[in-house]
Formats: C-alpha cells, sequence, structure tokens
C-alpha cells in the first residue's frame, strides 16, 4: 500500500476532524463543584437524552400515546372478554379436533355446538374489539368471525391485541387469559 503523502497546503484538515466533548479533567475545578455554563456543550453536535429522574424505574422509548395507562374498569373489563375469546377459541379447536372422531352419521348434532360457539364469539369478538380498537375495527372483527376459517384467525389477532395491552398495563397474562387479581377495582 503506498504511504499517503501530506502537502503542507492542505494542512487545514483540523478544521474538518469532529470535535470532542470538553471532560471533567479537561479544568483544574471538578465539574460537580463549578456551576454548569452552556459553553461545556457548545461544541458538542449531538443532541442531549432526556436525563432519568431518581424515582423513575423503567426507561420507556414508547411514544407518548402508548405509554397512557388504562383505566382499571377498561381493563378488567378486557380481561373478562379476553377469557370468553380464549374459551370460544378452545371451543373452535376442539370442534375441529372432534369432526374426525364422530362418525358421519352424527355430525349434524356437532353443528349445534359449533353454531354457538360461533355466535359467543363474534360478540365478545365484536365487544373486546371495540374496547381495544374502536367501532369500526369491532365490526369488521365481528362479522369475520362468522366466516368459517377466517373466523379462527380474528379470533388469535384480537387475543394478541388484548394480551398486548394487558401487559403494557402490568397485567400479567397467562394460556388461560388474564390475572383477574391484577385487575381487582
Amino acid at each position: 500500500m503506498p504511504e499517503r503523502r501530506r502537502d503542507d497546503e492542505y494542512d487545514d484538515f483540523e478544521d474538518d476532524r469532529p470535535r470532542r466533548r470538553p471532560r471533567d479533567d479537561d479544568r483544574d475545578e471538578p465539574r460537580a463543584r463549578r456551576p454548569r455554563d452552556d459553553r461545556d456543550y457548545d461544541d458538542y453536535d449531538r443532541p442531549r437524552r432526556r436525563a432519568r429522574s431518581q424515582d423513575e424505574e423503567d426507561y420507556d422509548d414508547e411514544p407518548e400515546r402508548d405509554r397512557k395507562r388504562v383505566p382499571q374498569k377498561k381493563l378488567r373489563a378486557i380481561a373478562l372478554r379476553q377469557k370468553v375469546v380464549i374459551l370460544c377459541i378452545a371451543g373452535y379447536l376442539s370442534a375441529a379436533a372432534a369432526q374426525f372422531f364422530i362418525p358421519q352419521n352424527l355430525r349434524p348434532i356437532l353443528l349445534i355446538p359449533v353454531v354457538f360457539v360461533v355466535l359467543v364469539a363474534a360478540v365478545f369478538v365484536f365487544l373486546l374489539a371495540i374496547e381495544v380498537h374502536g367501532v369500526g375495527l369491532g365490526l369488521l372483527f365481528g362479522f369475520l368471525t362468522l366466516v368459517p376459517c377466517i373466523g379462527l384467525i380474528s379470533l388469535l389477532i384480537i387475543n394478541q391485541s388484548a394480551t398486548s395491552i394487558l401487559q403494557r398495563n402490568g397485567v400479567r397474562v397467562g394460556l388461560f387469559g388474564a390475572n383477574m387479581d391484577d385487575v381487582r377495582y
């Protein structure tokens, strides 16, 4: 590799070099004892991070709209409706598995509990989607629940949305839904 030659006419390379932030040991007096002045940061181009307060446990980089706390009454409604949606998911999956074990002539009897599960699922998906997303998506998810295979997908999507809202607000969520001790009045 050829060695680079530096000409004296191009000796102004120091102006292009990034400047370093002044440190405490650059001055005689320690930083803690001397008053803060803005000259310390004049040459420092990067924006400063928000300082954490002493009582702040978790530093959260989420936007302000995502950090809003949901009222306890609304969390309880979401938790209860999510439990019913999880039971409907279990009913959907058990009905799908039961059709392979029931003889052909008894399958119309299986239709009665399946219709019941689908109707309950449509109502509770609608109610849960209104709490989580709003009326427009509530209607959409409610109608999609009535479609045979897409209904299970809409149940899973709304269940995941409810789980994320509950967890973001400090409610523990397990396999069978939210821990109801976390959402007491």
